[in-house]
């Protein structure tokens, strides 16, 4: 289900499903090199350690069987090549907005990367006999890519969220990897993309600051929509279009208990916490949406 910024008083790190930052347990970034349990990657290692990269039909679009790792191996591979991508984390909400909308269905399928940000679709694909290995959020990839960016010493742009949240996330993330280099955030207007001048001006800021990686929490489809226009003047450049992953890497946004995100509940959290909100999208819209997806594929399944 999608996942929306809202203000929130700052809730604890286990709280938001953030990464432990160095005085947690987990130790911060400071590898020079890839470890030796983690080979030098270049696109011939990837491509090894990814064969493939199989694509499958799931919810009416295609999406790539891939892990998290496999997907931070894969978009190394292409940075360390110098080509750029795109990566589309769809969820219910995506899949449903693109059914009905053919120009919306070709901005996610023509994304370098297409991976599954719900769990229905992780169900959906193993109904169908095609399972994707797991489920894969931007909330995930933020921490990860930047993981990667640190080591590499490729810059990062967060561009999204309320005001001064995007600072927030850079300080979390690089108090987490303290190499990692944040080259510009922005928070742009609501209606920044209402006019064509709007969009050139977040377009401009984007393409000074010269990134590798840029996060950017809009929402689809704007985010989609102004990351296919940054596509072509910063071709060399990954982009992960995140919704919330900004707000919830800042600590403003809660993020459902790991339990409940594992077995496909962290849209019923969001609905707790907002449900003026989100009622309507996800049990009006998203709702029917899954279960009627989920009986197509289970017929399938079922078919002689």
């Amino acid at each position: 289900m999608p996942l929306t910024d809202a203000p929130h008083a700052r809730p604890t790190a286990a709280a938001t499903g953030r990464r432990p930052g160095p005085s947690a347990q987990a130790a911060p970034d400071t590898d020079e090199h890839p470890s030796p349990q983690t080979p030098a990657a270049g696109p011939e290692h990837v491509r090894a350690a990814v064969p493939g990269k199989r694509r499958v039909q799931v919810g009416g679009i295609g999406v790539d069987a891939l892990t998290e790792d496999e997907v931070v191996r894969w978009v190394e591979a292409e940075l360390e090549a110098g080509r750029g991508g795109r990566i589309v984390t769809p969820n219910i909400d995506i899949c449903r907005a693109a059914a009905k909308d053919p120009a919306l269905k070709e901005l996610v399928c023509t994304a370098e990367l297409v991976v599954t940000d719900g769990m229905p679709l992780v169900w959906a694909a193993r109904l169908l006999g095609t399972p994707v290995p797991e489920r894969v959020t931007g909330a995930d990839l933020i921490w990860s890519l930047s993981k990667l960016a640190a080591r590499r010493g490729w810059p990062v742009y967060l561009l999204g969220g309320p005001p001064g949240v995007a600072r927030k996330a850079a300080d979390e993330l690089t108090s987490c990897h303290p190499r990692l280099k944040v080259c510009g955030v922005h928070a742009p207007p609501y209606h920044f993309d209402a006019t064509p001048e709007g969009s050139a001006r977040v377009r401009r800021k984007v393409v000074a600051a010269r990134p590798r990686v840029v996060f950017v929490g809009l929402g689809f489809p704007r985010q989609d929509r102004l990351i296919a226009d940054l596509r072509e003047e910063l071709p060399e450049a990954w982009f992960l279009g995140c919704g919330a992953a900004i707000a919830f890497a800042a600590g403003t946004v809660s993020r459902a208990p790991g339990w409940m995100r594992r077995i496909g509940l962290e849209w019923a959290f969001r609905l707790l916490c907002e449900p003026g909100r989100l009622a309507r999208r996800y049990l009006v819209d998203d709702l029917p949406f899954a279960a009627r997806l989920l009986a197509a594929c289970l017929a399938r399944r079922v078919r002689p």
